[in-house]
């Protein structure tokens, strides 16, 4: 509370001093003369009791009004140090209302409002508390001020964002100058700026991030015995070759000029060649990724017809045998004879030429080939194949395949015993392949039975064939996002370190990122020796996640539960959910999971709009929809706002 002040007006003239001094001994005078401090007392005692109660109605409304003003100062002021016109009359409203005009008889109410260096708002307020029987003693009035601060400070918290990295965000906004990206890279930065310019000394805040897409990036924050040694991966390995025997046509070969003339290449006319500008990049929907091409000239003026002649007659054909492979090699002599001119337009830079050549009874011979080959016809067996990846350390980008689940009938009553990928606390037992994750190894995977000219179907059966099926591990919506980062402090430069690592690419995979901000943040489960609560330390747990775009999965992705359509560890073609259905189905439940340790969430559609499962996740007040720059950056600010402890100091 704030301090207070209570002081009487100036003191009556001296009559009890005179009737002290007269001692005629007059009873009727001694009664009468009692009876003045009687009336003091009690009077002073009603007037003081006004008083106080005054004083202390007072007290609260400065309290009230200093608050409601420092809450809308919010927190971004650190940052900018831009303070919104309406604070004072937000401060003046909220003391108006807790202590009214002429509130207990009071006269003169004054409030005034001051931002401190520290971006707290101190007030004082004073009243005049005028007096009923103490008038008689010249007490016309009391004097009451208080003061009054209020500060908003971030203790011990911990923040874990979840970020959809996916190729999506390389998008602008309308009404924006940066990408997605770019522009949710500058607002954190003003989120860390607000948090640590306002937190409250011998604190600590701690920021961790999980960027996601089909899958997250975390495996250099796990233990070796977390990670199975050995894993089974949609690819393929070699089968028996074949040889196959063809006739090879070499075309035509040996030509000899036996008489006539050719005449060299010579210029006939020229013109300026026409540019092609190439297509821009496209800005198309989703997390497709797609590229231009760069612009080009062509010659489009055309050339005279020409009107050379020519004739082919054979005048001899031989055989012979060969081996190796066995087969007889069949050689065609034949004589070409040509007459009258030909045209041909080239081009240089920006330049097209015309150019012609005569033929005189030019007279060429030249030979037909035919002859037999062999090749040797490489043989592939498709199939989940065991692999070594002990070295995955090294081998591997980092990403993770989950550890074992189930394809989920019944979303409200979760098998956590079976869905291993949703007990975020689990910590994976040595040697346990079940409870282990598994390597991402995007290189080992084939869409087995996907040829490359985009023919063929899914099949879990093993295929054998000389066909080369399409290599999706290294496709971009199967592509390893930029490292996870867990809990710890960090600087202005750390920070500018760590998102300079962001870059958009992949497809949107919401329940991937619930999963892994829940399993960072958690207090009881993977990291507990870190971020769980100590008897001097006592931590806020917030994670945000942040998406721009609708679930996106492609049945051709590797991903977190490998490839869908051929591992169906979650989801098989052909279930009463689609993929789409099935990973939104999957994000809500991860995000009860996070909630059940007392973690709060906050979810934010930046360019998108929120869909049912994203505001159940949230709750009310914790969703927020952005369309742009500045709305994201709103939605950040309002979540630091509610982070902070916004209180009365003095």
């Amino acid at each position: 509370m704030g301090s207070r002040s209570l002081r009487p007006c100036p003191t009556p003239p001296g009559v009890l001093s005179r009737l002290a001094r007269d001692n005629s001994g007059n009873v009727l005078a001694i009664i009468a003369a009692s009876l003045f401090p009687l009336l003091a007392l009690i009077g002073g005692g009603i007037d003081m009791g006004r008083g106080y109660l005054a004083q202390s109605r007072l007290q609260q409304a400065c309290d009230a009004g200093v608050l409601a003003a420092r809450q809308r100062l919010g927190s971004e002021v650190v940052v900018d140090g831009a303070v919104p016109d309406d604070v004072a009359d937000t401060g003046n409203r909220f003391f108006n209302v807790n202590f009214r005009e002429g509130a207990y008889g009071t006269e003169g109410r004054q409030f005034a409002m001051a931002l401190e260096h520290d971006y707290a708002i101190a007030g004082s307020a004073s009243v005049e508390v005028p007096t009923t029987l103490m008038q008689v003693f010249n007490f016309e009035k009391l004097d009451v001020s208080v003061s009054c601060e209020a500060v908003l400070n971030f203790g011990n918290v911990d923040i874990m964002m979840v970020l959809d990295t996916t190729g999506s965000m390389r998008h602008t906004n309308p009404g924006d100058t940066m990408s997605r990206l770019d522009s949710l890279k500058t607002v954190i930065r003003s989120f860390h700026a607000q948090l640590e310019g306002a937190k409250a000394p011998e604190t600590s805040l701690r920021y961790g991030f999980v960027p996601y897409a089909s899958n997250v990036n975390v495996g250099h924050l796990l233990a070796d015995d977390w990670v199975a040694d050995t894993w089974q991966y949609q690819s393929r390995t070699t089968a028996p070759a074949t040889l196959q025997t063809y006739t090879w046509y070499s075309g035509d070969v040996n030509w000899q000029t036996e008489s006539g003339t050719r005449s060299p290449w010579a210029a006939v006319s020229s013109y300026p060649a026409t540019y092609r500008p190439g297509s821009p990049p496209a800005e198309s929907s989703g997390d497709v990724q797609t590229g231009g091409s760069s612009g080009y000239y062509t010659c489009d003026g055309g050339q005279p017809a020409g009107n050379r002649t020519q004739s082919d007659v054979k005048y001899n054909e031989t055989t012979e045998p060969v081996t190796n492979p066995d087969g007889q090699r069949v050689t065609q002599y034949w004589r070409r004879t040509q007459n009258g001119t030909h045209y041909r337009t080239t081009r240089s830079g920006t330049t097209c030429t015309v150019e012609s050549s005569t033929d005189t009874a030019l007279v060429q011979t030249f030979q037909r080939i035919w002859e037999p080959r062999t090749r040797t016809v490489t043989n592939w067996l498709y199939k989940a194949l065991d692999r070594d990846v002990s070295a995955w350390r090294s081998t591997t980008p980092g990403c993770m395949e989950e550890r074992a689940t189930y394809a989920i009938g019944d979303y409200d009553n979760v098998d956590l015993s079976r869905a291993l990928d949703l007990d975020l606390d689990r910590i994976p037992s040595a040697g346990d392949a079940d409870s282990q994750w598994r390597p991402h190894h995007p290189s080992a995977i084939y869409a087995r039975a996907i040829a490359t000219n985009g023919t063929g179907s899914f099949s879990p059966a093993d295929v054998t064939t000389s066909q080369t099926f399409l290599e999706t591990g290294s496709w971009w919506f199967s592509q390893c996002p930029a490292r996870a980062r867990k809990l710890g402090e960090m600087s202005d430069s750390d920070l500018d370190t760590y998102l300079g690592t962001l870059s958009p690419q992949g497809a949107t995979y919401h329940d991937i990122g619930m999963i892994w901000g829940g399993r960072l943040l958690s207090p009881t489960g993977l990291f507990a020796g870190e971020n769980a609560d100590t008897a001097s330390i006592q931590r806020s747990r917030h994670l945000i996640w942040m998406t721009d775009g609708q679930t996106e999965p492609y049945d051709l992705a590797y991903g977190a539960y490998g490839v869908e359509p051929l591992d169906r560890r979650r989801w098989q073609p052909g279930s009463s959910m689609t993929l789409a259905q099935t990973i939104e189905a999957r994000f809500g439940v991860a995000c009860e999971e996070v909630k059940k340790r007392n973690i709060t969430v906050w979810v934010i559609a930046f360019g998108t709009t929120l869909n049912p499962i994203m505001e159940d996740c949230a709750g009310e007040g914790h969703a927020f929809e952005a369309a742009n720059a500045a709305e994201l950056n709103e939605a950040f600010s309002s979540i630091a706002q509610s982070m902070g402890d916004l209180r009365v100091s003095r």
